[in-house]
Formats: C-alpha cells, sequence, structure tokens
C-alpha cells in the first residue's frame, strides 16, 4: 500500500478483494481550492454509487444515493452492527415535497422553523420512490442540515441516505479524519471541514401519527418545539 500527502489533502491506494485498486481521497475543505475539488469528487463519488463522508451541523455523516440499492447497503455494511434504516439528507426545502406521501400540518410549521437545521422529521413517504432503505413501513427521517459543504453536495445528488460516520459501538467522529480511523476503505471520498461545532445529534420528531411525538432528545429542545407544535409529546423511546 502507497501512501502520499500532499499539501491540503490525503490521499492513498488500496488494493480490494477484486483485485482493483480503490482511491480514497481526503479534502481538506477549509481550503477553497480544496473544497472545489473535494465537493465535485464528492458528487461524482454518489452518483457512482459510492460512499462519502461528509460534515453536518451535528456530526459528521457517511453517505449514499438514497435511490442505489447496492449503495446503500454499502452504507450499512461499512457501519456494521445491526441494520438500521438510514435517514435521509436532502438540500433543499422543495425536495421534501417530492418525497412524501402527505406532509402534516405540524411538519410544515416545524420545517419552517427549524431547517436547515439539527430537526429529523419522520413522515409517511410516496409509495412510488423506488429506494430500498430497509424495514422503514412506509416511513422515512428526513433532515435537510444547516452545513454549506454539506447542501453544496446535496443539491447537486439529490437525496442521500446518511448516517453518524462511526463504525458500530464507536463514538460518532467529529472530523473527518476520525471518521477515516474507523471507516478507512469503505468510504471513497472524505470532506475535512474542521471539528464539528455542535456534536449533539439532531433532534427526532414522529409526525406519523395524529399526534406528533419526540422520539429522540438532541440538539433542539422540547421547549422549543412547543412553541411551533404545542400539542407535540415525548416518546417512551425518547
Amino acid at each position: 500500500m502507497s501512501r502520499v500527502r500532499p499539501p491540503g489533502y490525503g490521499r492513498y491506494t488500496a488494493c480490494t478483494g477484486r483485485g482493483r485498486l480503490l482511491l480514497v481521497m481526503l479534502y481538506d475543505c477549509r481550503s477553497p481550492a480544496d473544497r472545489d475539488r473535494g465537493v465535485a469528487a464528492a458528487i461524482e463519488a454518489v452518483r457512482g454509487g459510492e460512499l462519502v463522508v461528509l460534515p453536518t451541523d451535528t456530526v459528521y455523516g457517511v453517505g449514499a444515493d438514497a435511490f442505489t440499492p447496492h449503495a446503500v447497503k454499502a452504507l450499512l455494511d461499512a457501519k456494521g452492527g445491526r441494520p438500521v434504516p438510514p435517514p435521509v439528507l436532502i438540500g433543499s426545502r422543495r425536495t421534501l415535497d417530492g418525497l412524501v406521501f402527505r406532509l402534516p400540518r405540524a411538519a410544515r410549521d416545524l420545517v419552517e422553523a427549524f431547517w436547515p437545521g439539527a430537526l429529523t422529521i419522520v413522515v409517511e413517504h410516496s409509495p412510488s420512490l423506488r429506494w430500498d432503505l430497509g424495514e422503514t413501513s412506509g416511513t422515512v427521517a428526513v433532515r435537510m442540515p444547516l452545513h454549506p459543504v454539506a447542501l453544496e453536495v446535496l443539491r447537486e445528488t439529490g437525496p442521500m441516505a446518511v448516517a453518524s460516520a462511526n463504525t458500530a459501538g464507536l463514538p460518532a467522529a467529529t472530523t473527518a479524519e476520525a471518521a477515516r480511523g474507523q471507516l478507512a476503505y469503505s468510504v471513497r471520498t472524505y470532506l475535512e471541514a474542521g471539528p464539528a461545532v455542535d456534536p449533539v445529534p439532531s433532534t427526532i420528531v414522529d409526525l406519523t401519527g395524529a399526534v406528533p411525538q419526540l422520539v429522540r432528545a438532541g440538539a433542539i429542545g422540547l421547549d422549543r418545539l412547543r412553541d411551533v407544535v404545542p400539542d407535540i409529546v415525548e416518546s417512551r423511546a425518547a
């Protein structure tokens, strides 16, 4: 295995089990030139069914094209542990309307108040969507992150299945370098943007029932949610 580190980003190659060379790149997006190259490389990787690690406004995420089944499977395999359907990140509010079967008024109000940001909403997805995220019972967890690098990628790739950039049992990565230490060659492109500013996970609200439920407490507290949706309740799983 050879390893070369040009200024601004890391680079190394490895021989896969299929006998082909896999090029893995880490780009430092704090450098404007490397950011442009890194974003372009990430978009190309996602469109090619490869995995990428990218910063969000919470922790770093490992993502794949949500509509490419083998890429989603590769994401779950890279994470290890029990397969859990990954959330979907989107790059614009308009994208949400194309994904959902019905968007409740409470969901619209929460999105208006907290997107882009650290709020994940669980809604019924459109039955016409051709994706396979796992056993979701017709629902999807969706978020629009508040991070310029993530949004730049997502606006070009479309919806991405994204999970925290770590392997099962280890802490979520707060830098791309830390993610590379865990995920290694399973990811094609790593986008480094420095340590996560606020590594508290996103708040998750389930809006598929008659009453909105707080499924996971996170960066947005219950009091702030109730300012927008007064009837929200805490789930037993929260």
